[in-house]
């Protein structure tokens, strides 16, 4: 909720920068007559209903210009996501991105597999694993990708201790084997 009302916030303020930055520009370029600029500054001073609106239009711009000053000062409290677990000594964090890597570490022991990338993601019934592969085209990609999902799946389980959901494996292309010519020698 925090974050749509920052968006709308920004919105507002970015419109209102980039009006007053038109009308300035105009008036800089002499597109505005001066006796315009001098009559609508006089309006200010001497009505009040136009002097309360753009007294309140202000402190509305000031007050989002310190929601957005304090937003780029503090400190980020949001931390990499991780699995957090609690034992008997304490809590244990481990990164997505570590699972990621332990992932991609036992993928790769795979025969016939390159450029290997992981996504995981955590929901009620335990980790969701999505490995992308690129494999040779010599090996059966039915094995090949079952035998993945099974090593990744005991090899995350047993050395994390988080359950693992699923493994889906997508293979996204084969390596594409460049002709190889003999060079002739003459």
């Amino acid at each position: 909720m925090v974050k749509l009302v920052d968006k709308l916030l920004l919105f507002l303020y970015s419109l209102f920068v980039f009006l007053a930055s038109c009308a300035l520009l105009f008036a800089a370029w002499n597109w505005i007559p001066m006796n315009t600029s001098m009559d609508a500054i006089d309006i200010l001073y001497h009505e009040k209903v136009p002097a309360y609106t753009t007294i309140a239009v202000m402190l509305a711009v000031l007050l989002i210009s310190l929601r957005f000053l304090y937003i780029s000062l503090r400190r980020d409290r949001s931390q990499a996501p991780s699995i957090d677990q609690r034992t008997e000594f304490g809590d244990i964090r481990i990164s997505l991105e570590t699972v990621e890597n332990l992932c991609l570490k036992v993928a790769a022991r795979s025969r016939g597999v390159k450029d290997l990338r992981a996504r995981v993601k955590v929901n009620q019934s335990g980790l969701e694993i999505v490995i992308r592969t690129v494999v040779d085209g010599e090996s059966s990609i039915p094995e090949l990708t079952e035998e993945m999902q099974g090593t990744v799946k005991g090899y995350i389980e047993e050395i994390t201790g988080i359950p693992v959901a699923s493994v889906t494996v997508f293979v996204a292309n084969i390596v594409q084997s460049s002709p190889t010519f003999k060079s002739r020698v003459e």
